[in-house]
């Protein structure tokens, strides 16, 4: 299974809106501080990407069938912010 560096992202954001949504009117709320993603790579041509390279999450279980070399790990440190540019909580009560 292919899944794109975005896509993963995108992911983690759904992941953390579910968290949020499960916490609304809770007792206990917590701060979500910088998030740190490592992912082992691969990238490849695609016909579809604009600059020629797209960059696809290699598995666990894939990563060793994929050629060492063409693998690269990428480090992403996401700090999760409110649009209006607040901290972002899990628990918070909406309103």
């Amino acid at each position: 299974m292919e899944i794109g560096l975005a896509d993963a992202v995108a992911a983690l954001r759904d992941e953390l809106l579910e968290a949020a949504a499960r916490g609304v009117g809770q007792d206990v709320e917590f701060k979500v501080g910088a998030v740190e993603l490592e992912f082992a790579v691969e990238l490849r041509k695609s016909a579809e990407a604009k600059a020629g390279f797209k960059a696809w999450v290699v598995s666990a279980e894939a990563q060793g069938a994929v050629e060492q070399g063409r693998t690269h790990r990428v480090t992403i440190s996401l700090q999760p912010r409110q649009r209006g540019g607040g901290d972002w909580t899990v628990g918070r009560t909406r309103g």
